[in-house]
């Protein structure tokens, strides 16, 4: 994801949602011919609280949300390294129970393990996810750090899938060969988190490699990038064989949620609009 993670202002959780449009714990189904479709909820960012995205997932009726941390944590650099060592439980037991109020489910948890990272804020990574319901992580992590994060990961026996983007910077997922390094030797749990828009960018092919590493991926972020590290387009309009993807998932069975991410957003654009659009179109490439 490009945007600055950090810089990001407006995610603050908000004050206490009341859902109008489903009642509570009534599951919102947005499983199309098998497939788990939800959301990445990055998607939401030009939002003004996690109360809205959760708002626009309803509305939507997307059931799965695969959580994205900057949305529950502190802005301020030191509040920040005070809450990943330790991280307000009950307050992430709060955000779980709008999710689950709002008919949707937690299906993973975005929290990026950085080299920089001691042991414990590693380890509370993985007590963040529990207390929100999740047992699985998707991060956005370095390379040389999965040994590190899977000794936590078979602890609390949590799946942690790594996300890719097409920078091609050392030590950062980009390739095929990242995730291979990563990967060997370590336990059950290491897993991949594959963006099928920064994977086309990069270079290869996401149905192939979906088929190939099925086993070892935990979800996936659908997006639309041109090839050559070219832009995010609205979908359909870039290179990234979104509907070979959909179709491997149907036809083959894989329990994979199929994450909307949201990413090619220009001013005036309607990020409800749009997301639903991205729905529409994943709709009509499983039919």
């Amino acid at each position: 994801m490009k945007i600055s993670r950090r810089d990001f202002a407006k995610a603050a959780i908000g004050a206490p949602f009341v859902a109008a449009a489903v009642p509570a714990f009534a599951r919102i189904n947005s499983k199309i011919d098998g497939v788990m479709i939800g959301a990445q909820t990055y998607s939401f960012r030009e939002l003004p609280t996690l109360d809205d995205c959760i708002h626009a997932m309803q509305e939507i009726g997307l059931g799965y949300a695969e959580l994205w941390e900057v949305q529950i944590e502190p802005r301020d650099g030191q509040k920040l390294e005070a809450w990943r060592t330790h991280p307000p439980l009950d307050d992430l037991r709060a955000v779980r129970k709008k999710f689950d109020d709002a008919g949707i489910v937690i299906y993973a948890f975005t929290y990026g393990f950085r080299d920089e990272f001691t042991d414990e804020q590693i380890e509370q990574g993985f007590v963040m996810a529990r207390a929100l319901g999740t047992k699985r992580i998707t991060s956005s992590a370095n390379v040389d750090i999965a040994g590190r994060v899977d000794k936590y990961a078979q602890k609390y026996e949590t799946y942690v899938g790594y996300h890719n983007h097409d920078s091609m910077k050392p030590n950062e997922f980009s390739t095929p060969d990242d995730w291979k390094k990563a990967l060997e030797g370590r336990s059950k749990y290491a897993g991949i988190n594959l963006d099928i828009g920064h994977f086309t960018a990069a270079g290869f092919d996401p149905v192939s490699f979906l088929e190939e590493h099925h086993e070892r991926i935990v979800t996936l972020h659908i997006k639309d990038r041109k090839k050559n590290h070219g832009a995010n387009t609205p979908f359909g309009e870039g290179d990234t064989n979104i509907k070979g993807v959909l179709q491997v998932l149907k036809t083959k069975q894989y329990p994979i949620p199929a994450m909307i991410e949201y990413e090619y957003n220009q001013p005036g654009l309607d990020t409800v609009v749009e997301v639903r659009r991205c729905f529409d179109y994943m709709k009509a490439a499983l039919a």
